[in-house]
């Protein structure tokens, strides 16, 4: 039954990055360029924004699925993250959408959208296959923390 209202908050944050300019590619393309930087400040305002809203989490005590208290914790560096962050600003900067405003871009009925939402599923999955084949190094690790 959350389905409808899981819809009805991604159409409402779909009309706020639409009233936003966010998903207009010459304001994506100027927050590249450094000539236009309200982007830069929507991001920002976003970031802020979820700060908050995780401090109010863990101060009101509230805990996870699991019952676990709500914690932000840090990550191992891999260079994988570099490498999976320029490639995701390069398809950021050419096709004038992340995944977020790809989606709000097609609400809008921009047809280029589509491309960019192919584009990211077609990618999602093929990393799925690599990363199967390859093998998951971390699986191990978050099967025994689940277990525990």
């Amino acid at each position: 039954m959350n389905g409808p209202r899981f819809l009805g908050f991604g159409a409402l944050f779909g009309f706020a990055l639409s009233r936003a300019r966010v998903t207009d590619y010459d304001t994506i393309a100027g927050m590249f360029r450094l000539t236009d930087l309200h982007l830069v400040g929507v991001i920002g305002s976003a970031i802020a924004t979820a700060a908050v809203g995780f401090w109010l989490l863990r101060r009101s005590g509230n805990r996870t699925l699991t019952g676990r208290p709500i914690e932000l914790g840090t990550r191992p560096w891999r260079i994988g993250a570099l490498w999976g962050g320029l490639t995701f600003g390069a398809g950021w900067a050419l096709s004038g959408a992340c995944p977020g405003t790809a989606l709000a871009q097609v609400g809008e009925g921009k047809l280029a959208a589509l491309f960019t939402v192919g584009g990211i599923l077609g990618g999602t999955y093929l990393y799925g296959r690599v990363r199967s084949r390859l093998g998951t190094p971390a699986a191990p690790a978050r099967a025994a923390a689940a277990a525990s």
